[in-house]
């Protein structure tokens, strides 16, 4: 049998070595390793990934008064670290308390260590943009050239996969991948960009021999999630969380005892009511929605990290099952000599 780099399944250069010594390729490994190391501790920052990314994750489930401080808050990050509580509150059109409860949905104990941890963010950030020469960070706009699409497009990109895996709970991803190692079933949902993501998703667990399914239509995805039962996995996929196609599938999947998981950028929104285990993604949204790719290669980061998990716990079978589909493709392939005739 030919022996099969990992870069033939998915096009990440994963390789067996990788699988074998716990490796994961790339920037994004290094986070997620370091992340690992962080959320076992119990003294862990319950916001170490960053208070700017955090207040975008929970901004959409905020009350108005909470809602006018965020965006205050993410329209100039720097200039909100200046200022005191009660110019903060005045600026917003909301009262002192509201800023302090903000902070406290934010998972901080007050006003002054906001005001701290902005502040650290902002001169970061100031260092970042001075590296790069350019405000590649900043939206794209009507009179942006080519080159200055790109790079835009491609800061959107890598800043999402780089904050998604900062932001990545460890403990919850390695009870998910438990999950799915030993799942009598996977089926994964998702509608629109979502959708592509479930079917990546399950290629790859295809190629390894696992049983997996993804469903874009809502009436065939409810259907088959009756069917499910405890053992079985239940995957959704929403940048936003309140898709309720998807929704409704994890409910019914979670009615007849399947495990549910939802994959969203919204940690408190309503797809993770209805999930056992939620992942967050850490994508933003932007004008002409550079964003929404974004969040897409952040999803697929999360499930790469996932299929990468699962491949690991079953690795003889994992290998066997690459050189198999491996075999059984590699001679549709045109070789580059017959291609130039």
């Amino acid at each position: 049998m030919t022996a099969v780099p990992w870069r033939s399944i998915d096009g990440c250069h994963h390789r067996a070595q990788d699988v074998e010594a716990g490796e994961r390729p790339g920037h994004a490994g290094k986070l997620l390793s370091t992340m690992a190391k962080k959320s076992k501790d119990p003294e862990a920052d319950p916001i170490a990934e960053g208070v700017v990314v955090r207040i975008r994750a929970v901004a959409p489930s905020l009350s108005p008064a909470e809602q006018r401080v965020a965006n205050l808050v993410l329209q100039d990050p720097s200039r909100a670290s200046a200022r005191t509580i009660t110019e903060l509150a005045r600026a917003a059109g909301t009262s002192e308390t509201t800023v302090i409860r903000f902070c406290k949905v934010l998972g901080l104990p007050g006003y002054p260590e906001l005001r701290l941890r902005l502040a650290a963010e902002s001169a970061r950030e100031s260092a970042r943009d001075g590296v790069r020469g350019r405000a590649v960070g900043s939206d794209i706009g009507p009179s942006d050239s080519m080159e200055q699409i790109v790079e835009k497009v491609a800061f959107a990109d890598a800043r999402a996969v780089e904050d998604t895996a900062g932001q990545l709970d460890i403990d919850v991803l390695e009870k998910v991948v438990d999950a799915l190692a030993e799942a009598s079933r996977i089926e994964l949902f998702g509608v629109g960009a979502s959708a592509f993501v479930a079917l990546d998703f399950q290629q790859k667990l295809h190629r390894i021999g696992r049983l997996a399914f993804a469903w874009a239509d809502t009436h065939v995805a409810l259907a088959s999630a009756a069917l499910l039962t405890k053992g079985d996995v239940a995957v959704g996929i929403s940048h936003t969380g309140v898709t309720s196609d998807t929704i409704d599938v994890l409910r019914e999947a979670r009615k007849h005892g399947a495990t549910t998981v939802a994959l969203t950028n919204f940690p408190r929104s309503p797809i993770a009511s209805v999930a056992d285990y939620v992942l967050t993604t850490a994508a933003r949204e932007t004008t002409f929605r550079s964003g929404a790719t974004a969040s897409r290669i952040a999803q697929l980061t999360v499930v790469d990290c996932l299929f990468v998990g699962v491949a690991r716990r079953h690795y003889d079978s994992t290998l066997r099952a690459l050189e198999a589909t491996y075999d059984a493709i590699t001679g549709r392939r045109v070789s580059a000599s017959r291609g130039r005739r």
